[in-house]
């Protein structure tokens, strides 16, 4: 066992007030955050309440919310996304999740995901397995693309969406022309958990937020998944990309991602 999971406790408890609220609160008031991306009132009073007791805590630990921005120590400190998949809450799709990760250094070493709408709560702690509700998972054994389903993360938005989404239409088009299923969840976190227990064969996101990706990162490791960047390179929070598969397919992923990106420029 690392010396991680002896913070699960903590951070357990931390996701399940969160969950609890996002059960039993309205989203409140929207806040614009740029082109089409909004922020609910619900977001900011989650991650203030979870930083408040994550400080009382672990004091030690420095903390670092979508909503809020950083505070505290940066080289050991806990990432969230209060309300992972807002656009899909305020409208009262169960596609949504609080996600909470222990970053240290570049590398996330403990993740909790809890989706709050579909009753399952997801976490890891670096060398200490993946588990969900308590039961031990392991990404799938898919071994062919055409038997493979394959989760893609949300198109961008904002000024540069056009060009931004050249490669994201791109690698949609060679999914479909070869995997089984292409999904598009609206949720990174609900991807990569379900990456873990293997109910998706990939997730494939082409940015790397931490909120949104380190705990389902650790997750999908744990369960024995491959997490790479964009140039196969191993996955932190400094990757540009989150390209989460389940081992056999990892190569074979990979190479659908570089035919896509060359046929995009």
């Amino acid at each position: 066992m690392s010396e991680y999971a002896d913070l699960l406790p903590i951070a357990t408890e931390a996701v399940r007030k969160a969950a609890e609220a996002m059960l039993h609160q309205p989203p409140g008031t929207l806040t614009a955050k740029g082109d089409r991306d909004l922020a609910s009132e619900l977001d900011y009073t989650i991650e203030r309440q979870t930083r408040a007791f994550l400080q009382a805590e672990t004091p030690e630990i420095g903390f670092l919310g979508e909503e809020d921005g950083p505070t505290g120590a940066i080289e050991l400190r806990w990432v969230l996304d209060p309300i992972d998949g807002t656009a899909n809450f305020v409208r009262g799709l169960p596609l949504c999740a609080v996600s909470l990760a222990l970053v240290h250094q570049d590398e996330a070493v403990l993740g909790v995901i809890e989706l709050p709408f579909l009753g399952a709560r997801y976490s890891a702690a670096k060398a200490n397995g993946a588990y969900a509700n308590g039961r031990q998972i392991r990404a799938s054994s898919t071994s062919r693309l055409k038997d493979a389903i394959v989760a893609i993360g949300d198109y961008a938005v904002g000024l540069d969406a056009e060009v931004r989404n050249r490669l994201r239409l791109a690698l949609t088009a060679q999914l479909a022309a070869e995997a089984q299923r292409v999904r598009m969840t609206g949720s990174a976190a609900l991807d990569l958990a379900w990456l873990a227990e293997g109910k998706l064969d990939a997730a494939l996101t082409l940015s790397n937020h931490a909120w949104d990706m380190a705990a389902g990162v650790v997750i999908a490791r744990e369960a024995g998944a491959v997490v790479f960047d964009h140039d196969g390179t191993t996955h932190d929070v400094r990757s540009t990309a989150t390209l989460a598969v389940a081992p056999p397919l990892a190569q074979t992923v990979l190479a659908v991602y570089k035919r896509s990106a060359s046929t995009e420029s």
